[in-house]
């Protein structure tokens, strides 16, 4: 059996998901190949990194201008599709397609005349949308009969014309028709949705997200060092964490909320930019985005409590990443980001808040992290969220 895993960049959520389950795969004897857009170089033969720079950056112009983003990158796709008849996959298993690297007409073409299997896992609702890649947060719900009139066309993908209306319309063309694909969804709340959409014929199945236990683990008080080097000895953490901080992964709220704190607590944000880092409140500190895992193991362990204040989710690996090193998480009610709590025991609905009631009165937020921060958390089911799972569900899907 040989698997072409397919998506945007080698880092962050989806990057590590693609990876994990790319080595278990090879280690597991299955021929597999990564491939990505953005993000590191090949490292071996198994590994190809697509794009370039100045690509991405003509993807993207040609998005702005036009609307149209996936219908670019002829060079890259027309490399990509040389690589495939050179491995002859069984199976293509594509995760996040967008993101300026992929022509996805000539891939969808290409898949449907070879009769390629197809696993498509989704971190998002872009396939089916004629634009965006998250709508909940705004109530809108013309991606059910077909988009137009899109109220987000100059949000991601950015572009100065609303061209929803054409997107649509081809990717429902595009998309279908393949003679065998399975689409996967990490949460039920995505698998609802694809449900009562234009891929709604193709069969659907939930597999959550895993992580790789063997680093993301409860550490011994002595292996810790973050407290003790950040003089926060004395403090009681609400950790943040995010590949980008901005609006809608709650990095308002964050700064709301230092405002009404007792003096005890401090903020710790992971993935802020230099700027925002600039100008924080004195009871928030910033850390720019962190490629030393050992680090957000270490930040994970010293934190009394991690907070999750999204407002467009799937199924974030954050919220497993933060259970496993032995922090327990409060969740705004955001797509699948609560679906976690279906692997702790005891009362779970304390670790999720109601946005909109947050907003009507910050309070409401500041008195739950109060309840909860003191808790004695325990998590004694890490093979449930492990990437190693995730994998032999995976495995599954192929074999059909």
């Amino acid at each position: 059996m040989k698997i072409v895993l397919i998506n945007s960049v080698s880092y962050g959520s989806t990057g590590s998901i693609m990876f994990n389950i790319h080595k278990f795969l090879l280690n597991s004897g299955i021929e597999s190949y990564a491939i990505w857009g953005r993000g590191r170089k090949a490292e071996n033969n198994n590994e190809v990194f697509l794009s370039n720079k100045i690509g991405v950056f003509f993807h993207k112009l040609f998005s702005m201008l036009t609307g149209r983003t996936g219908f670019a990158s002829y060079r890259s796709t027309k490399k990509l599709l040389k690589i495939l008849d050179k491995i002859q996959p069984n199976i293509i298993h594509l995760n996040n397609i967008h993101g300026y690297y992929l022509n996805i007409e000539l891939l969808f073409n290409y898949i449907k005349k070879n009769n390629i299997k197809v696993v498509w896992t989704l971190h998002d609702c872009w396939s089916f949308t004629g634009h965006c890649a998250h709508f909940s947060h705004i109530g809108c719900n013309k991606w059910e009969t077909k988009c137009f009139e899109c109220p987000k066309y100059n949000e991601y993908p950015f572009s100065c014309v609303d061209n929803s209306a054409w997107n649509y319309t081809h990717k429902k063309n595009l998309f279908n028709g393949v003679n065998d694909l399975t689409i996967i969804t990490p949460s039920d709340w995505l698998a609802n949705l694809v449900k009562k959409s234009f891929l709604k014929d193709y069969t659907v199945k939930v597999i959550n997200n895993g992580i790789d236990t063997s680093i993301f683990r409860k550490l011994p008080e002595n292996e810790l060092s973050f407290r003790k080097q950040n003089h926060l000895e004395n403090k009681k953490i609400i950790l943040g964490v995010a590949a980008q901080f901005g609006k809608k992964k709650g990095f308002d709220d964050f700064i709301k909320l230092s405002k009404i704190l007792d003096d005890e607590y401090i903020i710790v944000l992971v993935g802020l930019t230099r700027k925002q880092i600039s100008y924080l409140p004195n009871n928030v500190m910033g850390i720019s985005r962190t490629s030393n895992v050992n680090e957000l193991v270490d930040i994970y362990n010293s934190s009394d409590l991690f907070v999750n204040l999204t407002y467009e989710e799937n199924y974030p690996t954050v919220n497993l990443e933060a259970i496993a090193c032995g922090t327990p998480v409060l969740t705004y009610d955001t797509g699948g980001s609560a679906e976690f709590l279906k692997f702790l025991d005891g009362n779970t609905k304390k670790y999720i808040i109601e946005k909109e009631k947050v907003q009507n009165d910050f309070t409401v937020l500041k008195n739950r992290i109060y309840d909860i921060i003191n808790d004695d958390f325990q998590f004694d089911h890490l093979s449930s969220i492990d990437c190693k799972t995730m994998v032999d569900h995976y495995i599954d899907i192929y074999k059909i």
